[in-house]
């Protein structure tokens, strides 16, 4: 199916693109930019704390240094505060090695003893320095005369460890964000770089969807879809879809019908939902070709196969059951003409005969020319609805023997067949001896001697049909094949397909519980064996001793 044209899509409108790259590729794009965004406001979130934390405890230990000179405690006890006293000097020699912006040493009274400004020495301190003052080190970033800094206070301590005075450090927070707004060009290049890739990789994803989508929008894939489930469900065709796994993925209602399964298949194996057999090869491609003839449940599909990109496959399903059925009646419609042209061959000698010997005026030689005729067939038909009371099967065999006349073969019943009219499908049952007996008399034809012998008995409710032929029989290496779909030694007939008798007859005899072999005959050819237990009714149902014959109340099956 095409893609449809963007003509055919309407007017072209601005806003929220319609078409599936589209769309996932902005998406792509605004979640790629929010991470981004996201990323970078999480890095300099903690990276603005760490500078700070920074600064203070460098401002904490230039302080614990200046704290720990030797003679500030003794000067700040020893002399007074001034511009040009040694606690100054030593203050602003260590404020100009360490860069900080102040070293402000104080005594236990908040006066200055040190300040860059000399105006401010002996003024108290701006802030609070009780902790300080109290024995704790402080850590803080607050606002003084100077302005905001990061700021570290330690006591200082005199002879005894005793508390005398205290030294504060300040760090110009100028300087601090001048770092962070330093580190901000770097990581924004890095994040434009990954905003880049990102955008990049996500143009390649979506333009790869685009190839797997063919360029359409969401509303054509949903209407895509609707209509596909639409022709799925509707078509007289079954479908049946596989994952490279063999798992069942689509599987449609005629497929369902047709192969006996419920809507639950989907999704399983499908080993699991169908036995072994031929039409589990089909549809695995265990077996390759076209038009493929496989037997479901005693239907007769034709099956295709096709191969799909991702390692599954599309098998397509059709029934042949009526077609094949008007296949063999065609069989059997094409034989029973060339049986009906010889018989005419036969019965134009036949009268020629009966003229003659009425010329000749041999009236009692031309009766008992007529009642050897007429006895022959009604002695047959007589043997067989005596020994077979089915009037189905009796009726075919009787059909069947007359056939294998004219193709020089002699059918006959086994001793001991004997078959009440008790059969519970007669219908499968004249499947199966039709068959069998068609395939006995290809077989026997053309062989010296050629006979068929069809034995049908009774064992309790079970029915034990053998098909005896005087052919060239089989070979035991072919036992087990001969029943599977398409296997045939003959020549294709009309309708152009072969290999299906058998294989019914296994699907026939298995759906009631039973089974068919074959071995060899003694003195040649092949005995075919079907056992169909549950065949018959039982006697309580229907007794052949005091059920009507079909004969006097016209029923004719």
């Amino acid at each position: 199916m095409n893609a449809p044209s963007i003509s055919d899509r309407g007017p072209r409108r601005f806003g929220w693109p319609q078409r599936v790259f589209s769309q996932v590729l902005l998406m792509q794009l605004a979640i790629i930019t929010g991470v981004t965004v996201l990323v970078t406001g999480l890095f300099l979130a903690p990276l603005s704390a760490q500078l700070d934390d920074e600064a203070m405890r460098r401002a904490l230990a230039i302080a614990q240094s200046t704290a720990a000179q030797p003679g500030i405690a003794e000067d700040l006890r020893t002399t007074e505060a001034s511009a040009s006293g040694p606690v100054q000097s030593a203050a602003e020699r260590i404020r100009r090695a360490t860069g900080a912006e102040y070293v402000v040493v104080m005594d236990r009274r908040g006066v200055r003893w040190s300040h860059p400004e000399t105006d401010r020495i002996g003024e108290v301190v701006s802030t609070d320095p009780g902790d300080a003052l109290r024995g704790r080190e402080v850590m803080e970033i607050d606002s003084g005369t100077l302005g905001r800094s990061a700021r570290g206070k330690v006591p200082l301590r005199g002879p005894g460890d005793e508390v005398v005075g205290a030294v504060s450090v300040g760090i110009e927070y100028d300087s601090v964000r001048a770092r962070l707004l330093g580190a901000i060009p770097g990581l924004l290049a890095y994040a434009g770089g990954a905003l880049a890739v990102g955008a990049l990789a996500a143009y390649l994803i979506s333009r790869r969807l685009q190839r797997q989508t063919h360029d359409l929008a969401f509303s054509d894939i949903s209407a895509l879809l609707t209509e596909r489930e639409a022709m799925l469900h509707s078509i007289r065709e079954g479908v049946v879809a596989l994952d490279g796994t063999g798992r069942i993925r689509l599987l449609n209602d005629e497929a369902q019908r047709l192969l006996g399964l419920g809507p639950e298949a989907a999704g399983r194996p499908l080993a699991e939902v169908l036995d072994g057999g031929r039409t589990a090869d089909v549809l695995a491609g265990r077996v390759v070709g076209d038009d493929l003839l496989a037997v479901q449940g005693g239907r007769v599909l034709l099956a295709n196969r096709m191969e799909t990109d991702d390692g599954g496959a599309v098998v397509t399903l059709r029934d042949r059951t009526e077609l094949e059925h008007l296949g063999r009646e065609l069989d059997s419609t094409t034989g029973l003409i060339d049986a009906l042209r010889a018989q005419d061959h036969e019965h134009a000698n036949r009268l020629h005969t009966l003229l003659g010997l009425l010329e000749l005026e041999m009236h009692e030689d031309a009766m008992e020319f007529v009642t050897e005729v007429v006895g022959v067939h009604r002695a047959t038909a007589e043997q067989v609805t005596e020994k077979v009371q089915d009037p189905l099967l009796a009726a075919l065999l009787v059909g069947k023997a007359t056939v294998a006349a004219e193709r020089g073969v002699s059918l006959r019943l086994a001793p001991g067949t004997l078959l009440p009219d008790r059969v519970v499908d007669p219908r499968g049952l004249v499947t199966v001896v039709g068959n069998l007996v068609d395939n006995a008399t290809d077989a026997a034809a053309g062989s010296g001697d050629a006979r068929i012998e069809v034995g049908l008995r009774a064992e309790g409710r079970t029915v034990v049909l053998r098909v005896r032929d005087s052919g060239p029989g089989i070979a035991p290496e072919q036992y087990a094949s001969i029943f599977t779909e398409g296997w045939s030694t003959k020549d294709l007939p009309a309708h152009g397909k072969r290999g299906l008798g058998l294989a019914l007859v296994r699907r026939l005899a298995e759906r009631q519980g039973g089974s068919v072999t074959v071995a060899g005959a003694d003195g040649g050819g092949a005995v075919f064996t079907v056992v169909l237990p549950e065949a018959l009714a039982g006697p309580e149902t229907a007794d052949p001793a005091t059920a009507p014959h079909p004969a006097t109340t016209g029923d004719s099956r």
